[in-house]
């Protein structure tokens, strides 16, 4: 009995490491995800600095109006 509780114990453990694996590798992808997120959320906002983008009163209609 004893020798059956140490293998359930070690298969747990197995899995749990197999699981904390996978999480730090999905935390890690979702880590640069969210740089780049940053990085194009900056520009987007440098351009509305700049003035690139009109606000919709500016905008010219198109021309089927």
């Amino acid at each position: 009995m004893d020798e059956q509780r140490l293998i359930d114990i070690e298969t747990a453990l197995a899995n749990q490491e197999k699981t904390l694996e996978e999480l730090s590798k999905v935390v890690y992808e979702q880590g640069l995800k969210i740089d780049n997120l940053l990085k194009i959320n900056k520009y987007l906002l440098d351009l509305v600095d700049k003035d690139v983008v009109k606000p919709l009163s500016e905008e010219t209609p198109p021309p089927h109006y």
